[in-house]
């Protein structure tokens, strides 16, 4: 089995560190294309969950931003690389700057807000077009709009129990002429990689309905509300479901694109994480996750 490339970077002395709590720079690859690494701090497995998310939004067709498994030579820090989502003149506008402009109450700062529901978004993505064609060739046949698109990205969260769909992990891009939507970017806090590997062998193992890997996998949360004076978000299911219901056959093509995908597909990119990464317990809760979420995606 061949492993996943390691990208080994360095940071340049004059390169800026963008703002936030993970500490990420900007390089230049050899090609000289702009590439963003993001490095892993924590010991969480951000690395290796936004790895496995980045082939499986490939395998759906889902637009989404390309990463790589990376180290830093001068801290030996673990991470991912991914390429600058813009192109030269176009400009990257965060969901929370494009929901100001259909309220301007909306709470622009925080990224977890009951504001940002299910309908709220949908009024936004209803106005974009689509992801532009190098991004979204591989599309279900007959996907025109944003939001048949962006169920895709939803379905994927509930798939891989991504909890950090926020209003700054979607966007649009704006070409001069119009709004697109986005790909699909940042799944690092999916697929409970924070959750410890003794934890992961006793729920694999556990004959305790209430503590297995299938009871675990519905407790997956969104960054998605029903009501914006709701005090906890939907779940990662129960958003996609409530989001595509308006467009059904939409979240019928994406489910085709997922049942498709059978357990040797998943073992196959699993079994492309380097070991020192992704551990077999890991690995094995992993792929039961993927599994449960699957069929639970599929029974709804």
């Amino acid at each position: 089995m061949i492993m996943f490339p390691i990208i080994r970077v360095t940071q340049p002395q004059d390169a800026p560190e963008p703002l936030g709590t993970k500490r990420k720079y900007w390089f230049k690859d050899d090609s000289g294309q702009e590439m963003l690494f993001k490095a892993e701090e924590r010991g969480y497995g951000e690395d290796w969950s936004e790895k496995i998310a980045c082939e499986l939004a490939a395998l759906l067709g889902i637009p989404h931003v390309h990463y790589e498994m990376a180290r830093d030579v001068n801290s030996d820090q673990p991470g991912v690389v991914c390429a600058q989502i813009r192109q030269p003149g176009e400009a990257l506008v965060h969901g929370n700057t494009l929901l100001q402009l259909i309220d301007p109450e909306y709470p622009k700062t925080k990224l977890r807000v009951p504001e940002h529901t299910v309908s709220a978004v949908y009024s936004v993505i209803r106005a974009l077009k689509p992801p532009l064609p190098h991004w979204s060739a591989n599309v279900p046949t007959g996907m025109t709009t944003g939001v048949e698109v962006f169920v895709g990205y939803l379905m994927l969260d509930a798939w891989v129990a991504n909890q950090d769909r926020h209003h700054e992990n979607w966007a649009a891009l704006w070409t001069g002429e119009q709004l697109t939507l986005a790909p699909s970017y940042d799944h690092g806090a999916c697929l409970a990689r924070n959750v410890s590997d003794e934890e992961k062998k006793e729920r694999l193992i556990t004959k305790d309905a209430g503590y297995s890997v299938a009871t675990f996998a519905g407790r997956a949360g969104s960054r998605l509300f029903n009501l914006a004076t709701d005090t906890r978000p939907l779940s990662a299911l129960e958003a996609f479901r409530q989001f595509s219901a308006p467009v059904a056959q939409a979240a019928d093509a994406w489910k085709d694109r997922l049942r498709a995908i059978d357990q040797s597909v998943m073992e196959g990119v699993l079994d492309r994480v380097p070991p020192d990464r992704l551990s077999r317990v890991c690995r094995d809760f992993t792929l039961r996750l993927l599994l449960e979420n699957q069929k639970r995606i599929l029974d709804a």
